[in-house]
Parts: C-alpha cells; sequence; structure tokens
C-alpha cells in the first residue's frame, strides 16, 4: 500500500510540473493572440472577440498558483490541501470548456465583423500621410501577400484611387519578387491577384483555433491531475494513520 501511496504521489507531483510548464504556454498563447490581433484590429469593431484570449492568460496565470498549492500539498500529503486543489483544478476545467464555446462562438462571427468594417477602412486610406488603418492595410497586404478587398479592382473604388488619378494601386499590393513595380494597373501581372478580405478571415479563425485546441489539451492535463489527486485523497481516507512520505514527517 505504501508504494502505491508513493507512486500516486510521484505521479501527481509530476503533474504539477507538467502544470507549471502548461500555464507559461497558455499565456504564450494568449499573448500571441493579443500581439497579432493587434495587426489586424482595424478589420473587426467586436473587442469582445479577443475574450478567449483574455481568459486564456488568466488561467495561466491562474495555474501556476494551482501548482504551487499542489506541490505544497502534495509534500505535506495534506487531505484539505489536496481536495482545495481538486476543487480549484475543477473551476479552472470548467473555464476552460468556456474559452472553447466562446472560441466556437467568436471564430463563426469573425467573417461577418470582417465583412462589415473592411470596406470602410479601404475607403479610408490615405497613402501620402498614412495613418494606423492605412498602415494597417499596407501591413495587411504585404504580410498576406493580397490587394484589395476581393481583388486588386477593388481599389477603383476607393476615395485615395480616385484623388490620385494615376490609375494604380498601393506599392503593397506589388509582389515581393518584384523590384521595378509601380503598382500600375496595366500591368496587373505585377500585384497580387488574390484578395484581402478572404485571407483576413482565415487568418484570423486560424489564430482562434490556436486558443480553442490550447484550451482543449490543458483541459485533458487537467483531467489527469485530478484524478491523480483523487486517488491520493481516497487512500488517504482509507487509512487515517497514513504517515508522511517525507522523513521525519508528522501526522496530517
Amino acid at each position: 500500500l505504501a508504494e502505491g501511496r508513493a507512486w500516486c504521489s510521484k505521479e501527481l507531483t509530476m503533474f504539477l510540473c507538467l502544470l507549471q510548464a502548461a500555464a507559461g504556454i497558455l499565456c504564450y498563447v494568449g499573448a500571441y493572440v493579443f500581439i497579432t490581433y493587434d495587426d489586424y484590429d482595424h478589420f473587426f469593431e467586436d473587442v469582445y472577440t479577443l475574450i478567449p484570449a483574455v481568459i486564456i492568460i488568466a488561467v495561466g496565470t491562474l495555474l501556476f498558483i494551482i501548482g504551487l498549492i499542489g506541490c505544497c500539498a502534495t509534500i505535506r500529503e495534506s487531505r484539505c490541501g489536496l481536495a482545495t486543489f481538486v476543487i480549484i483544478l475543477l473551476l479552472v476545467f470548467i473555464t476552460e470548456v468556456v474559452v472553447v464555446v466562446l472560441g466556437y462562438i467568436y471564430r463563426a462571427k469573425v467573417e461577418d465583423e470582417v465583412d462589415h468594417s473592411i470596406r470602410k477602412v479601404y475607403n479610408g486610406y490615405n497613402g501620402t500621410n498614412p495613418d494606423a488603418a492605412s498602415r494597417a492595410i499596407d501591413y495587411v497586404q504585404r504580410q498576406l501577400r493580397c490587394c484589395g478587398i476581393h481583388n486588386y479592382s477593388d481599389w477603383e473604388n476607393t476615395v485615395w484611387f480616385k484623388q490620385t488619378k494615376n490609375n494604380s494601386v498601393p506599392l503593397s499590393c506589388c509582389k515581393a519578387a518584384l523590384s521595378n513595380c509601380t503598382g500600375s494597373l496595366t500591368r496587373p501581372m505585377d500585384l497580387y491577384s488574390e484578395g484581402c478580405e478572404a485571407l483576413v478571415v482565415k487568418k484570423l479563425q486560424e489564430i482562434m483555433m490556436y486558443v480553442i485546441w490550447a484550451a482543449l489539451a490543458f483541459a485533458a492535463i487537467q483531467l489527469l491531475g485530478m484524478l491523480c489527486a483523487c486517488i491520493v485523497l481516497c487512500r488517504r481516507s482509507r487509512d487515517p494513520a497514513y504517515e508522511l512520505l517525507i522523513a521525519g514527517g508528522t501526522y496530517a
């Protein structure tokens, strides 16, 4: 029986080390979502889209604290501490389920958000004195290798195109491999042919999937941790005189 307890305590300690690593990874995923969304925030107006990222950073921070609590409870073989550990893990597990649900909800809303705002952003482009929105358009067109909303011809309907009257699109539409591209519509082969709307939607949905998969993965890890902690608790309950596993320990 003592060997069984020692084995389970060892497994729980290993899980706690994994939990500490998971906390760091979750915070990284949340921060990555924030940083990436910042590059595309002009293309959607619903700030609630960032809620899953906020929650996952909070969960990562909480997991780190939980890991410390679990370590203390495991070392002391504290029945009360382990019970608290299991309850907190259960609450975090529920929170991660909420993150997954919200992730799917907002992932479905991304397309409508982008479709609603992208035309307004393109129409406000100012190539001579670019503001934040204009820089965002140039960044997206270079980064995603796209031009216009659906294709480069969409630029013909913008205020900037009509004001410049030079029959050209921004240089950010030029293919990266070309050094002599001027953005002229007389040479469409020099321009990216794919529109940006579909690519922006795809990128934002991919980012949201990172949050969803991260939450699912660590929810599974937490189930393992709760199982180990429950086994330790059950064995502790069946043997009230259970001595501490550390040398020179006292009764819990």
